[in-house]
């Protein structure tokens, strides 16, 4: 592992945020590190409001969006809302059609088969719009590089409008409206939404015309919550905002979905981190393993028995879906050994019975083992797909775009993206990625970093210190748990390994005298030697609170161990 400390900001602009808010030295340094300087970002950072939210007609072609779903509804059209089969997906279907339909009745929903019909708006999906009389399709979190597609269903005379987060192509498809702040176009002052993201600013936009306020839309937030936590948007600006009091609806009044999912859980406040690894699994589950479309049905449902009977099914679909990514994954390490690719540059798969629906976790799963841009392929239909995963500040779609001649389709973001090929050009796009990912990664990217914020003593963490931690929260890509390092660390003599294997190491540490501190350090089992005999080590480390019978005692969740 690489320890990679990040800089010190300027002193100066420490003491003054420190003098500003009566903080510390290492919560200022914290602060600055996350673009916050002054007073009045402190106070947006730690106090986030529903006003900090922009006005959704600073989005390009929000006017035109609105005013064509207002003539839809005078007009008594048919609508559809269309969306991926994902988490972001399948909670911005359930966020959209759910408010329209609160007015409006002639709302139905549209996710297409993952293995039928693939990523992103489908023909298959607009001849059922064709067949069912819909003249209006909503596609949220797909469709800006669909042009064939939208060309299709103008032939039909059936509108769309497009909700999309991810990086548009050359062209744009000739929709009614276009709603991606990542358009060039468009300087809407915040880019980073997701799907579900898009989708709200689309009701936002939708409920000024009602006469409605941002609290009459609150209710809508646990769903962008569960959206921003699972496609690890950064918890920057409005993703904050919404992520923040999303959490509070999530904990205080969730749908009975998302009640059904949580209601076994014994914590009694969910963090983010609680929503990635409870609740987006299972409503993901849904689509890889069934048909997203029971995920929608789970979301949009009211009625607490009827969504405790979804629930039931979809926790069924979760455990299958880890026994196949599991097997997939010893199948596809098999592979790498014995095609010996242990030292390439890259990671690119391929078995044509693979189940499509979790190649992307694979692909995750094989980072672990080797660090470098995965790809997992598998057999869909009479063409390869693939899901691609990359390692940190490697941008892959980036790498893709230099091999699109041997691709059909590709789509995503820098770590993550999708795509299919003819299978007769999978050995020349395996070499042509390999090639270019040789040539274009640095070799520091190829070994895991743990990035550190600031060093600091055990005597300086404390239940205050812990508190302001706490208000960081929610965190998430660039507003990450904070990370420390303390050095010349001693165990007291109680280290011991843990779990079925000795994989995990607890113990309880000292430096230079000051009070003990219990630390767990999971996976680091391999570490005890380093440790024992009063051998003085260096730590990386977060700071996690452990309730056991009540009690709430402060614990170093170690990263690393270093003598």
């Amino acid at each position: 592992m690489r320890w990679t400390l990040q800089s010190k900001p300027e002193k100066e602009k420490v003491q003054k945020l420190q003098n500003e808010l009566n903080i510390d030295e290492i919560i200022a340094t914290l602060l600055i590190q996350r673009g916050v300087e002054t007073y009045e970002q402190a106070k947006t950072f730690f106090r986030p409001t529903l006003n900090d939210l922009h006005n959704p007609y600073l989005m390009k072609d929000m006017d035109k969006a609105v005013s064509r779903i207002e003539k839809a509804i005078t007009n008594q059209e048919n609508i559809l809302v269309f969306g991926d089969y994902d988490v972001d997906g399948t909670t911005a279907v359930s966020l959209v059609s759910s408010y329209l339909k609160s007015y409006y009745p002639n709302v139905a929903t549209y996710i297409p088969d993952r293995y039928d019909e693939g990523y992103g708006i489908s023909f298959k999906g607009i001849d059922f719009a064709d067949d069912n009389g819909i003249t209006l399709i909503i596609a949220l979190d797909c469709g800006i590089k669909s042009i064939d597609h939208i060309a299709y269903a103008n032939e039909k005379n059936i509108d769309f409008i497009i909700c999309d987060h991810h990086r548009p192509g050359k062209e744009l498809p000739s929709a009614v409206a276009i709603l991606d702040p990542k358009r060039e176009d468009c300087f809407y002052p915040y880019d980073e939404l997701c799907g579900c993201g898009i989708g709200f600013k689309l009701i936002q936009a939708l409920a000024k015309n009602r006469n409605q306020t941002i609290e009459d839309l609150v209710l809508y937030l646990d769903l962008v919550a569960t959206a921003i936590a699972a496609d690890i948007v950064p918890m920057t600006g409005e993703n904050r905002v919404l992520a923040k009091f999303g959490l509070e609806v999530i904990n205080t009044n969730p749908r009975p979905g998302i009640k059904a999912l949580i209601q076994n859980v014994k914590k009694k406040v969910l963090t983010i981190t609680d929503v990635v690894f409870i609740i987006t699994p299972r409503i993901n589950a849904a689509g890889r393993v069934k048909h997203g479309n029971e995920a929608v049905a789970l979301l949009t449902e009211f009625n607490l028995e009827q969504a405790e009977q979804f629930a039931s099914e979809i926790e069924q679909y979760n455990t299958d879906r880890r026994d196949l990514d599991k097997q997939i994954t010893v199948e596809a390490l098999s592979q790498i050994e014995n095609n010996n690719e242990k030292d390439r540059f890259t990671t690119v798969v391929y078995q044509e019975n693979w189940h499509k629906g979790v190649i992307g976790i694979v692909a995750s799963r094989l980072i672990e083992t080797y660090y470098r841009p995965t790809l997992v392929f598998t057999k869909s239909g009479d063409k390869l797909a693939a899901s691609a995963r990359s390692v940190k500040d490697f941008d892959v779609y980036n790498a893709l775009e230099v091999c699109a001649e041997h691709l059909e389709q590709f789509g995503g973001h820098m770590y993550a993206a999708g795509m299919t090929l003819k299978e007769e050009n999978y050995k020349n796009f395996k070499d042509a990625f390999e090639k270019v990912v040789q040539e274009t990664i640095h070799p520091d990217l190829l070994i895991p970093e743990i990035s550190v914020d600031a060093q600091i003593e055990l005597s300086d963490i404390n239940e205050k210190f812990v508190r302001l931690l706490n208000q960081f929260e929610p965190f998430g890509p660039q507003n990450m748990t904070p990370v420390f390092i303390s050095k010349n660390i001693k165990d007291t003599g109680y280290a011991k390994p843990l779990g079925q294997n000795d994989e995990h190491l607890k113990l309880f540490v000292k430096q230079n005298g000051s009070q003990g501190i219990g630390a767990i350090g999971f996976g680091l089992g391999k570490k005890l030697e380093q440790i024992t005999n009063q051998k003085p080590f260096d730590v990386v480390y977060c700071i996690d609170e452990n309730e056991f019978n009540g009690n709430v005692t402060l614990q170093l969740r170690l990263k690393d161990i270093r003598n």
